[in-house]
């Protein structure tokens, strides 16, 4: 008896290597309808659930008359061509600024209805992807969604120390898969950041075209000093710097990309970034995080989208954290990179003067209410402010 219930075992795990793809393991998508308790969860999950719904329910984001609206709402797919697809990561750390994230993309949306998110979230995380999935449908009951869980395992050893730990989480490199994670009929993503906020109609960020053969549109930013960020050995080697021979490169911010998913594939473009992860493992070239292999790639045959679309930094640097403002010019995206998050600084009473932009969109239940109250005229004020940018 014993052997054939091993025997059972390993037939059925066997079937479900057969069925999954390599990278990632599908959860359903819930697009229209909430999850019951009792659909297949068990009472740890529903426990979980309850101790992570601390967000209130975002307003219904509706479709304006001039929006095209061919689908039934019942039945979104997550390869529809028409729709803006979106991708993000989702994990328990950087839930508050997800949520965030997300409330401002539909809020600025002329056509939210029309947009698709595709969220990864970890394999490990202390939030099961399941738990996740029933948190956002209940602080956005009509969004259009799908969860994928994303296997740590596949990219856990390329992984090499960096000048902060935060950015080791392998989360961080879930965007080098989205080839493989997304089915291949999504052919083309926004990838953002989970401590960004869109004031901005997110479609005109998706209507741009990346022209010839470009994989990847993003800002550039060619006045930044580009050698800083490899070491001195790699710049002193002949063979490693000559990937730069026959390109003008120039640093770009990896939160914030358009990407066309098709050319991602052909190229294959992930075991391109995979190839520079695998040499900083046997000799250090870079410093920080998954930005360098991305620099290594593509940098010098970017895309270039206006600035305004990643006002970046406002996190400051990588050590302290410090308050940054705005660089001149117009702004549609907001981009906390650097250490410094504002839910954090916000509840530490440590607030930047940017972080109280980005508080009106956060649906956290359990934040200083009053002093959420007694700043939202400034921040509603500050936002006016950007609405004369927006065009």
């Amino acid at each position: 008896m014993l052997s054939f219930r091993l025997y059972a075992a390993v037939s059925f795990l066997f079937s479900v290597s057969l069925l999954f793809p390599p990278f990632c393991i599908g959860i359903r998508s819930f697009p229209t309808r909430a999850i019951d308790a009792g659909d297949g969860a068990s009472d740890d999950a529903s426990a979980a659930a309850a101790a992570w719904s601390r967000f209130s329910e975002a307003p219904d984001y509706r479709n304006g008359e001039e929006c095209a609206t061919s689908f039934n709402r019942e039945m979104v797919s997550s390869c529809d061509a028409s729709l803006v697809h979106i991708a993000m990561t989702l994990d328990s750390e950087y839930l508050r600024g997800s949520v965030a994230a997300v409330h401002s993309v539909l809020k600025h949306a002329s056509c939210p209805e029309n947009v698709f998110f595709h969220f990864i979230a970890a394999e490990f995380d202390p939030a099961s992807p399941r738990v996740l999935t029933q948190l956002v449908r209940s602080t956005f009951p009509s969004l259009n969604f799908k969860v994928y869980i994303f296997r740590e395992d596949t990219v856990i050893n390329l992984i090499s120390t960096s000048i902060r730990v935060a950015l080791e989480n392998p989360l961080n490199y879930a965007r080098n898969y989205l080839g493989d994670i997304l089915g291949r009929c999504v052919e083309r993503v926004i990838y953002l950041d989970s401590d960004v906020l869109v004031v901005d109609d997110i479609h005109k960020l998706w209507n741009i075209s990346l022209t010839g053969s470009r994989v990847i549109g993003a800002p550039e930013y060619c006045h930044a000093n580009f050698t800083k960020y490899f070491t001195d050995g790699f710049w002193s080697d002949p063979v490693l710097s000559r990937v730069f021979a026959t390109r003008n490169p120039c640093y770009f911010n990896t939160g914030v990309m358009v990407m066309d998913l098709v050319r991602w594939r052909e190229g294959n473009f992930r075991k391109k970034i995979e190839n520079w992860m695998e040499l900083q493992r046997k000799r250090r070239i870079y410093d920080l995080g998954s930005l360098p292999p991305f620099l290594l790639v593509f940098a010098g045959n970017v895309e270039a989208i206006d600035h305004r679309w990643n006002q970046h930094g406002l996190g400051g640097d990588n050590v302290r954290g410090s308050c940054r403002s705005l660089h001149p010019g117009p702004v549609s995206l907001l981009h906390w990179s650097g250490k410094g998050k504002p839910w954090v600084r916000l509840e530490s009473k440590k607030a930047c003067p940017l972080d109280h932009v980005w508080e009106p969109y956060d649906l956290y239940k359990h934040r200083n209410v009053a002093k959420y109250q007694s700043f939202s005229s400034i921040s509603a004020s500050t936002l006016i402010g950007f609405s004369s940018y927006l065009s």
